[in-house]
């Protein structure tokens, strides 16, 4: 295996970035020339050119709909170059099947070596600031269902896609990023188990282990917080050399046997440790003393669970992982002393070819005469003739078949890397609320509980996770908010009637603002929800195939759909707060 060399990573990359424009023309180039054969490509009179004005003159600008065609003959069999020349062998499926069917991507070798290439350039420059010598990383990674469509093509979520090739786990311990836990816990069907074991995997390798990981901080949370309710379980595993009975998969069972040895000195110093921490702060540096950081995606959607896992990793740097999505890789973490809360990501001129659609918030006038877009576009320009301070949606073309896939992504350009820029995600392009002229999206939300929940700091209460939905069943509609409290009995009345209040007057948008004036859209509505409804939202996306390393809590819930999710809202609500901070 070779050496991985920090510094040449950091040379090529420097390298790449000086002419990024160039990089970006070749890259585009060469997605061409390999498929060129393509029935997409060649539907649009592309018809072999390989330059950039013919491909923005010839081929559109799309979205998943438009590929939808493409990507179901590809699932029932068809081995024609319809996306790609070489034949699509493995599909991704995306989050978000809590709405319903999931999403089919096309997953190749091509997008592999990306994933490859990207973490390798972060881990060259998280290495430069936090050196990790020989180990092994604690990772919350669980596999998903896999299924066989209809014409034998493999479909699975994009981390398993990746965890079960040889090729991926090679390069994982090429950066001194592998994993503790054995193949069986990983792909393991029962998620507590696979959680439980991953925790007693970290333990029983506690010295080695220098990062502890996982795709999204949600699921770091939820490994501590079943931690603290069977830390004394893994401490007598661990003291006696057997595994718990409520481990009952046999081949994770196997797999544990073959590494869980008795070892009560490890137990009594895990037992001692755990005792003496206050309310669980600081958990990971006293359970792993040589970890250096604590990583994931953690903007956007994930930002709201920063505040429950920073106690648990301490004195611990949180590092935002690579900004990407089931579709493909946008950017690197280049700066991994930043807060994720102001992460940035360098675009990677070569793992495929980005344009940017200029985004300008419309003026009052304007978005009353057109409820149905929330940013005025301009046409998309190139990566390297992007403007500091100005916000775009990002728009890709990849080696996997995407051509001028619009990501529904929100980004600023906050400064540039030599030629490249550097992006900070601002949240997805698509509308939460809306009843009628008002356009609020997942950060306007995200905003809004944040500043409700300050009313609840006082009463020392924690929103555990949240939601939205719309009602339009009554006249006017209104807004519905869900919060799950870490408490629901020591709650006020007249602080949860607050929050509903400052909810309402925290949506600033115009539109909103008009109409909740002139009343046609109604008072905001706060529910609160059992302890553990959230969990049972998470059961369910698990029943469906989805992975637990893949779950998004879904800010909002379209009530329009047939939706097993805004049924078990429904039942677990417990209080209902109207707002009266526009009158009654």
């Amino acid at each position: 295996m070779p050496i991985f060399n920090c510094e040449e990573t950091i040379n090529e990359f420097e390298k790449l970035t000086r002419d990024a424009r160039r990089v970006q023309q070749d890259t585009l180039k060469r997605i061409l020339e390999l498929n060129a054969d393509a029935e997409y490509l060649n539907h649009f009179g592309l018809n072999g050119r390989t330059d950039v004005q013919s491909y923005k003159s010839c081929i559109p600008l799309c979205v998943r709909s438009d590929l939808e065609p493409y990507i179901q003959r590809i699932a029932d069999g068809d081995g024609s170059p319809l996306l790609t020349r070489k034949p699509i062998t493995s599909l991704s499926l995306s989050s978000g099947t809590t709405q319903g069917k999931p999403k089919f991507l096309p997953f190749n070798d091509e997008l592999l070596e990306n994933t490859l290439e990207i973490n390798r350039t972060s881990y060259a420059f998280r290495n430069r600031e936090y050196p990790v010598g020989k180990g092994k990383a604690l990772q919350f990674i669980y596999s998903s269902k896999q299924v066989v469509t209809k014409g034998g093509i493999l479909a699975t979520t994009a981390t398993t896609n990746l965890y079960r090739r040889p090729r991926y786990k090679e390069g994982m311990q090429d950066i001194r990023s592998q994993c503790c836990s054995p193949d069986e816990v990983v792909f393991g069907p029962d998620f507590k188990q696979s959680l439980y074991c991953h925790v007693l995997c970290g333990l029983i390798y506690s010295d080695e282990i220098h990062q502890v990981f996982a795709p999204f901080p949600h699921s770091l949370v939820r490994a501590f917080q079943t931690f603290e309710e069977v830390w004394e379980d893994l401490c007598a595993d661990i003291r006696d050399g057997a595994l718990s009975d409520e481990v009952t998969v046999p081949s994770i069972r196997d797999a544990i046997t073959k590494i869980l040895k008795p070892n009560p000195e490890l137990a009594d110093s895990i037992q001692k440790k755990c005792m003496g921490l206050s309310n669980w702060y600081g958990v990971i540096p006293t359970l792993w003393p040589n970890a250096k950081y604590v990583s994931g995606i953690m903007t956007g959607s994930m930002e709201p669970y920063l505040k429950k896992l920073r106690p648990y990793a301490g004195h611990l740097p949180l590092i935002s992982a690579d900004y990407g999505a089931s579709e493909g890789w946008v950017g690197a973490n280049i700066n991994p002393t930043l807060p994720p809360e102001q992460e940035t990501y360098a675009g990677l001129p070569q793992t495929g070819y980005f344009e940017l659609i200029p985004l300008e918030n419309p003026k009052a006038e304007e978005m009353e005469n057109n409820a149905s877009t929330h940013y005025i576009e301009s046409d998309p320009v190139g990566l390297t003739e992007v403007k500091t301070g100005k916000i775009y949606e990002v728009v890709m073309t990849t080696f996997a078949g995407l051509y001028r896939y619009r990501l529904r992504d929100v980004v600023e350009v906050v400064s540039f890397h030599s030629s490249t820029p550097e992006l900070q995600f601002i949240c997805r392009r698509s509308l939460v609320l809306s009843i009628n002229i008002d356009k609020n999206t997942e950060k306007d939300l995200q905003l809004a509980v944040e500043e409700a929940g300050k009313f609840l700091e006082a009463e020392k209460l924690e929103i555990v996770d949240f939601t939205s939905s719309v009602e339009k069943s009554s006249d006017p509609g209104r807004y519905v908010i869900f919060w799950e409290l870490s408490s629901e009995s020591d709650a006020g009345e007249a602080v949860l009637q607050s929050c509903a209040n400052c909810l309402d007057l925290a949506f600033v948008d115009g539109g909103y603002v008009g109409s909740r004036k002139i009343r046609t859209i109604g008072p905001l509505e706060l529910r609160i929800l059992k302890k553990g409804t959230f969990k049972e939202i998470l059961d369910h996306f698990l029943s469906l195939g989805g992975a637990a390393s893949q779950f998004k809590t879904p800010r909002f819930i379209n009530p329009l759909n047939i939706n097993k999710v805004l049924q078990i809202l429904s039942r677990n609500t417990t209080k209902s707060y109207f707002s009266t901070a526009y009158g009654l």
